[in-house]
């Protein structure tokens, strides 16, 4: 692999983890006055409209077809853009500052997750090496959540929402990175413009029908002014860049290369943190280190495995040459 490309593709993954890092401090500051489900939704009101200008300009009228593929671009959509920002930002409002850090550590759970979900569809047993990583992660995750206090066990039903819309939402985001592999041959501007377009039009119609029935407040001008500058970094940083950005890196560094780069949310999401006053705990910041660990080891090992299956499909191609000769 050359230099300049590992570099470059480096630089991309690195500028979409600290985006990702970064955007759930500033989101806390935003939900402070907006409703999460508004807030999600008017920020990919306005991605969407950035993405289909650029997908027009760039690929023309022609790229809008789903080409019998609608099913799955909406799924994908909707997991991705309906589930995933709905749910984990509902869940960081729940829970308060905390939330900020469970939301990003949760975001590092996406690899792991990932493993789990491919265990399901293929019935395959993944490595002991690999269900020992998912431990580590677990426990590591736990100390965040609970920050250390058992009492968290008996309050759970007040915990569990949440948690588990956090954590739902990131299967979500999971399960449309892994429906992107069925559109290879599509561009990343079309497969993230075509569901950006449909999960958010889902999303719409869910916060129309949410303020009908008076279970969110519609915010008012004042409030969006206020939340301005939040609004505006979370559309053009994480919600634009980071999305193009990380979908580039990853073709340029390959999948296992470039995913380790995950690590980077939570360090980003606390540094912030702590620069706006948060006092992270102990607990925090040693179940953050478990968490980044066991995302690391597994990339170790992911490594050693492709090494493995390359030098044995090696040795399997030299014994044929050797046969026929």
């Amino acid at each position: 692999m050359a230099s300049k490309q590992v570099l470059w593709g480096s630089a991309l993954c690195l500028t979409a983890s600290v985006s990702w890092g970064a955007m759930f401090p500033v989101a806390n500051i935003a939900l402070h006055s907006i409703d999460p489900f508004y807030f999600s939704m008017i920020r990919y009101l306005i991605v969407t409209l950035i993405l289909v200008c650029i997908l027009w300009i760039k690929e023309g009228k022609f790229a809008f077809r789903f080409e019998g593929k609608g099913r799955k671009l909406l799924f994908c959509g909707i997991m991705a853009f309906t589930v995933y920002n709905l749910f984990v930002f509902s869940g960081q409002n729940l829970m308060g500052d905390s939330g900020t850090i469970t939301a990003s550590i949760m975001e590092v759970l996406m690899p792991l997750i990932s493993i789990l979900i491919l265990w399901y569809r293929t019935k395959k047993r993944p490595a002991r090496a690999t269900l020992i990583t998912i431990g580590i992660a677990l426990v590591g995750t736990m100390l965040v959540i609970t920050n250390g206090n058992l009492s968290f066990f008996t309050m759970a039903v007040q915990h569990l929402l949440p948690v588990s819309l956090i954590f739902f939402g990131v299967v979500g985001w999971v399960l449309y990175s892994l429906g992107g592999s069925e559109f290879e041959k599509w561009s990343t501007l079309r497969y993230s413009t075509l569901t950006c377009l449909l999960g958010t039009s889902v999303s719409v119609v869910i916060v129309l029908l949410a303020t009908l029935f008076d279970l969110i407040p519609m915010p008012d001008w004042n409030t969006l002014v206020s939340v301005r500058y939040e609004m505006s970094f979370m559309v053009l940083m994480p919600g634009l860049l980071a999305l193009l950005s990380w979908n580039a890196g990853l073709k340029k560094l390959t999948p296992v290369n470039g995913i380790l780069f995950i690590s980077l949310v939570p360090v980003t999401t606390f540094v912030i943190m702590i620069f706006q006053g948060y006092t992270i705990s102990i607990y925090e910041f040693y179940g953050a280190l478990l968490v980044i660990f066991a995302l690391i080891r597994n990339n170790i090992n992911q490594r050693k495995t492709g090494k493995t299956r390359v030098q044995a499909e090696r040795r399997k191609a030299i014994q044929k040459n050797a046969y026929e000769r």
